[in-house]
């Protein structure tokens, strides 16, 4: 954030009291998507949702102001008044933006429970690719002027730093959710995975249709984490 730049106020829910759990949307959600899944998990975790930038009920940034940096900036203010070091939880964009934040900061992160997720793209095309569907998404659902920043890639960097990333993670996918099951296979090979589960008649929103069993799933890993 430069000195031009006016401070984001970013909306969350805070609940239950134990390990700190931080949940993280993906682009054009908010954070309700996680309140049936945090109803699941009970009063035992510490659980803390959080709006991204332009989302829900957190402000509205001006165009130019949703880049990677400006997300992560605002998930360390989350995370580092949450308490750390977090377990984070996160959907799509949410679970890139895990990686990124426990690439950046190790010391903050006890794990990571990527739903939905992926790394991001080694090849520029592919990119491409991504960034013009994503920029054809914005014009159908209406979001905020330049937000669609914040699901666009600009470089490798994730992916090509995955071995870097230590600590635990869980990833759980739906089983129609094609296109992240790919990714589910990157994770196996770069992170240390000691869950993958693929979840049965569940698509992208595999958090919200099925919250008991993705509960369940992430109870056994927080419960092996320890």
């Amino acid at each position: 954030m430069t000195n031009t730049e006016r401070p984001i106020t970013l909306a969350k829910t805070d609940s239950g009291t134990g390990p700190t759990l931080v949940f993280t949307h993906g682009w054009a959600d908010d954070r309700t998507v996680w309140d049936a899944l945090i109803v699941e998990l009970g009063t035992s975790f510490h659980c803390v949702s959080w709006d991204l930038r332009g989302h829900g009920e957190s402000d509205i940034a001006p165009p130019g102001q949703y880049t990677r940096d400006h997300a992560l900036a605002d998930m360390a203010s989350v995370v580092e008044s949450a308490g750390t070091p977090a377990v984070l939880v996160g959907h799509s964009l949410g679970g890139y933006l895990a990686l990124a934040y426990a690439l950046g900061h190790p010391q903050d992160v006890r794990g990571l429970v990527l739903i939905a997720a992926g790394p991001g793209f080694r090849k520029q095309e592919t990119r491409e690719e991504w960034n013009r569907s994503v920029t054809a998404s914005a014009a159908k659902l209406g979001v905020p002027e330049g937000s669609e920043e914040l699901s666009k890639h600009i470089d490798s960097w994730v992916i090509d730093s995955l071995n870097d990333i230590s600590v635990p993670v869980a990833v759980i996918v739906g089983e129609y959710d094609k296109r992240f099951h790919a990714s589910a296979a990157v994770f196996e090979k770069a992170l240390d995975v000691r869950t993958n589960v693929r979840i049965d008649d569940a698509g992208h929103g595999v958090h919200k249709k099925k919250a008991a069993e993705v509960a369940h799933v992430m109870r056994s890993f927080l419960a092996d984490i320890g």
